[in-house]
Formats: structure tokens, sequence, C-alpha cells
């Protein structure tokens, strides 16, 4: 057994005994249909093609902690790689584990009485009316009929469902300047190809960030669903600005050294999130 061979079964071996530890004391539910041994596999699979920012390979540029962490992290989740659902990127020699747009869905579907997350785009010529329940306290659409000109100059905003078995479990509409707000919180500034060519799409994913986490975290009995959203993007904020200062006194700065499929703005997979939301483009959800 070589070395690698070797890391690999320490380290899988020693991730797998921890989530049967907290299993078992009961301190992480993890989906009926999730195997954490294929999810692991997978993620080793992925690992073994990964690479730094200076292309080194990440499995002998980072610690075996930080590779563990990562692993643990993912796994913690309920979160399957081969899914699209985190992906792993290396930040000095520490390997983090980041959730995709696709893994933020699959957390809330988690949550009692969810059965699925849609977002929608808003455009100028589409018939489309917003309003309010005033005795629940939540907004609700009235009406929405996408017209047929669908020019991204005419986005006018995006809205996201959070649906139950039988009825809307939560509503979250954003004007376009409020998704601009949002897109100028992140390093880009909404300025990424991602950004300037699929805007509907990106404004889709913002809403629906938006959507999921508000609804987290004011779910009953979704506290540790609630910690684990909140968990990530902290730590990818405190990692992007390790990875500025650690760059800062250089003489450029290299965006594009960052994997293309990444949105740096919320360490998000771009790919996922396009191919997903373009489904929920197709019609209007009355």
């Amino acid at each position: 057994m070589n070395e690698l061979a070797k890391q690999e079964k320490t380290i899988v071996d020693s991730v797998q005994k921890r989530i049967a530890e907290m299993q078992n004391s009961g301190s992480i539910e993890l989906p009926n249909n999730y195997s954490v041994g294929n999810a692991l596999k997978s993620a080793y699979l992925i690992l073994q093609e990964t690479q730094t920012r200076d292309k080194k390979p990440v499995l002998q540029a980072c610690t075996q902690e930080s590779i563990a962490n990562s692993l643990l992290d993912m796994a913690t989740q309920g979160l399957n790689p081969s899914k699209e659902q985190c992906y792993f990127i290396a930040y000095g020699n520490k390997l983090t584990m980041s959730r995709s747009y696709l893994g933020t869905i699959a957390l809330t579907k988690r949550i009692k009485g969810v059965k699925d997350v849609k977002g929608y785009a808003v455009y100028k010529d589409d018939k489309f009316e917003l309003g309010f329940d005033i005795l629940t306290g939540k907004q609700k659409i009235l009406e929405f009929c996408p017209g047929l000109n669908r020019d991204g100059k005419n986005l006018i905003g995006a809205f996201a469902l959070i649906l139950g078995d039988n009825e809307i479990l939560h509503t979250e509409y954003m004007s376009i300047d409020q998704i601009h707000s949002a897109w100028n919180q992140g390093s880009m500034k909404g300025n990424s190809g991602a950004h300037k060519n699929f805007a509907d799409q990106m404004a889709i994913k913002t809403v629906i960030n938006r959507a999921c986490k508000y609804y987290v975290s004011t779910s009953d009995d979704s506290d540790k669903i609630a910690e684990f959203m909140n968990k990530t993007i902290e730590d990818t904020d405190r990692e992007l600005e390790e990875e500025k200062k650690e760059f800062a006194n250089k003489e450029v700065v290299e965006i594009e050294e960052i994997p293309e499929n990444v949105d740096v703005e919320t360490g998000e997979i771009i790919e996922a999130e396009i191919e997903e939301t373009n489904e929920n483009n197709n019609q209007a959800p009355f």
C-alpha cells in the first residue's frame, strides 16, 4: 500500500469513527438515504484531482488534519460532492469544504415539512403582483405569468418559494437593486462572468440563498441545520480574508487562479446553480 492509500485509509477510518460516535450520542441526524462511506469515497476521488492555486495536489499540499476536518464537515452536513452539493478548495496548506448552492437547498429540505425550493426571475414584461398576508405576516405572490421578452436588461427582480406538501411555506422577493446590493458584498462586486452573462440565474441563486437562510433560522427543530449554514458562511468569509492577506504584498493577485466554476462571492459552484435554475425558469409555479 502506497503512502497516499495509507493516508486515505487513516483519514477515512477516523472520519467514519467520529461520525458513528456523533450518531450514537444523538448529536447529529443524517438523512436516511445518506451513505457516509459512499460520500467519503466520492470525496476522495475528487480530492485526487483537486489542486491548490499553485497547481499542487491538495492531498500532498494540505495538512492531514485539515483534510480530515473538511471531510468531517461534509459528512456531518449530509452532503455528497458527487451530487455537486459541496466541493473542496485549499487556502494555503488548509483544505476546506464549501457547500454549494445545491447543498444549501439539500440542507433546507431536511427540515420537516419542506418538500422543495424553487426560484424564478422576474422581467419587466412579466405579469407579476406581490402581496402580503396580514394574518400570517408573510409575503405572497398574487400573480406570476412570465412574458416572452427575457432580455437580461429587463430583469427587475427574483423570488424564491419554499414549498411544503400542500402549501407555500415561505416566499422571498428581491428587487434588482436589492440583488445588486447583495452582489456588492462579494469580492467580485457582481462583475464576474457568471453575473454578467447569467444575471437571471445568479439573481435566482441569491434570492434562494436568502430564503433558505431565513427559513432555516426561523423554523422549529432546525438549530443544527442553522448552525451548519451559518458556520459555512462565516468560515468562507474568514478564509477569503486570510487569502487576501496572504497575497496582499504580492504585485499581482490573479483571481482567475481560483477554479473557474467557483463563485468567489459565495463560495458556491456556478455550473450546478445554472443547471438547476434553468429548470426552475421553464414554467410558472402556479
